[in-house]
């Protein structure tokens, strides 16, 4: 299939229409990413994964609530799922309003490239890959407070106990 085969996603799907035009006003800024030096040598480094795109284990975890997003469109499921690195592929499910979950049920190095980054550990790119990676809902509209009070704590205490070095954030 060519890559211009795809069904295209509409992220604002869910969203009132009132609020669709300010949302795709948003100007695109690719050079304003955060970025920190790690503290130990690459090669030394364990290194964690982080995604937006709502993936879950569907057999232990419950999916990311969209029932309440639907309800409440500026709200987005602040929880999130951790991940181990050994996944295998037939244990995700998805559970996003604003991300097709087809290709990532596929492949899941499309939005949490564990597998790939064992490939690269193999290959001594870097130090090691942590044991337990993350994934939320990306939008985060009116539940930011949470994030800042609960869930990021709470992931960056789980990173510190893991003495992970470095996470990259794959966005969906």
């Amino acid at each position: 299939m060519a890559q211009n085969d795809h069904a295209s996603v509409d992220s604002y799907r869910f969203l009132p229409q009132s609020f669709r035009a300010n949302f795709e006003a948003f100007p695109e800024q690719p050079d304003s990413y955060v970025r920190a030096e790690p503290h130990v040598p690459l090669a030394e480094a364990k290194v964690a994964l982080l995604t937006t795109a709502g993936i879950y284990l569907k057999d232990s975890q419950p999916p990311f609530d969209l029932d309440r997003e639907r309800r409440e469109p500026l709200w987005g499921d602040p929880t999130y799922r951790v991940i181990p690195s050994n996944v295998r592929q037939d244990q995700i499910g998805v559970s996003h309003l604003h991300v097709n979950g087809d290709d990532i049920r596929d492949d899941i190095n499309i939005a949490l490239p564990i597998p790939l980054f064992h490939q690269l550990a193999a290959e001594a790119k870097f130090g090691s890959l942590a044991k337990d990676h993350y994934s939320f809902m990306g939008y985060q509209g009116a539940s930011t407070d949470a994030w800042r009070t609960q869930y990021g704590p709470e992931i960056a205490r789980n990173l510190a106990d893991d003495a992970v070095n470095l996470v990259i954030l794959a966005p969906a």
